[in-house]
């Protein structure tokens, strides 16, 4: 029996981002030939306490994020290879590459990692950072026996820049529900009965201040957008800029999926203004609902929608698609999503794929 283990997580069940939803659904849906482990912050230990479904949870006592994450993911590198034996990593991230080299060295085990996006693009990291983000990225790329990319963007930036092949696998959607949008909830969070919705991190590249602007000189509908607005001086700034207009609704994260999804899935259309990265989950999701999808015009997003959607490249091309798309159109726009997430992004499809990279020879 193969023992595997997936490092780089939050801990399962999901609370968080993209790569805890994927462990979690890899520990629903591989096959239970597997002995399957996902490594977790020891803080996460009091609500799970070692066991989900048929997966083992292991706790290391280091932090999952920030500077932290960096060492949790050594450690849980480490004793997932030398201390509990597992024959197979699957690393979800780059931030403990710098320990794969020595592994190698001294271990047979077999790794295999998710780069995640081009993170070293990103605007919110200093030059420094940035550097070391590209580091652990060649690191990873060099060392590892099998690379998954999540975008085909992004397997073609590692076969040029690497001269590496990967294996393209996305993320499952279909986790996404449906609701109907309750009197209480429209109650609780003033909600029209016509709007735009958005949910992200509240940073500079998923283009904020952009869509807010935009949003400010419209005359319709209203913009409803989720996110941690509290987390950082850029967060902080934005939400009292804007907290105030007529025209937006500003909320804080809702990590309660049964309310997220009836706002979510009763929206009118969906904006989606991630610039890096790969195949954004939340695009995903909102493709799974069968939302209208106006998307902010970078590769990686053209490539997850295959052009289907609606896009814009700033604050006057935003503000045509708003006042210039019809209803009809966007209908279209919405079957279209959802055909292609049915078709591509579903866990079951997902989960094989990665059960036939996981079992591969090395």
């Amino acid at each position: 029996m193969k023992r595997i283990a997936i490092i780089g997580t939050r801990g399962i069940p999901a609370k968080y981002g993209g790569f805890e939803t994927l462990a979690e659904h890899l520990s629903l849906n591989l096959d239970k030939k597997i002995s399957l482990s996902v490594y977790c912050p020891k803080s996460d230990k009091k609500n799970y306490n070692g066991k989900f479904n048929n997966t083992k949870l292991i706790y290391i006592n280091a932090k999952a994020n920030g500077l932290q994450s960096i060492f949790y993911d050594i450690f849980s590198i480490i004793d997932a290879t030398f201390f509990k034996k597992h024959s197979v990593l699957l690393i979800l991230g780059t931030s403990g590459s710098i320990v794969i080299p020595i592994i190698k060295l001294f271990s047979k085990v077999k790794i295999i990692i998710n780069i995640d996006g081009l993170e070293h693009k990103r605007e919110k990291w200093n030059p420094f950072a940035k550097r070391m983000l590209k580091w652990f990225e060649k690191i990873a790329i060099k060392y590892s026996d099998e690379i998954i990319t999540d975008n085909m963007i992004i397997k073609e930036y590692v076969k040029v820049i690497y001269n590496k092949d990967s294996h393209f696998i996305a993320y499952g959607g279909d986790h996404a529900f449906k609701l109907p949008l309750q009197d209480s909830i429209k109650q609780r969070f003033h909600l029209p009965h016509k709007y735009a919705f958005k949910v992200c991190r509240i940073e500079p590249e998923n283009n904020i201040e952009l869509i807010l602007n935009a949003f400010c000189s419209f005359n319709g509908y209203p913009l409803i957008i989720i996110g941690n607005w509290n987390s950082s001086k850029y967060s902080r700034m934005l939400k009292s800029k804007y907290s105030t207009h007529k025209n937006l609704i500003i909320l804080d994260a809702i990590y309660d999926y049964q309310i997220l999804n009836q706002i979510r899935s009763n929206c009118y259309i969906y904006i989606h203004g991630h610039s890096a990265g790969g195949t954004n989950p939340s695009l995903v999701e909102a493709m799974s609902l069968g939302l209208p999808i106006i998307a902010f015009d970078v590769s990686y997003n053209r490539a997850t929608t295959m052009n289907e959607a609606r896009y814009f490249r700033n604050n006057n091309e935003l503000k045509d698609l708003l006042n210039n798309v019809s209803c009809t159109q966007y209908s279209t726009i919405g079957a279209k999503m959802l055909s292609i997430a049915k078709e591509k992004y579903t866990w079951e499809k997902i989960s094989k794929q990665y059960y036939k990279v996981l079992t591969l020879n090395k």
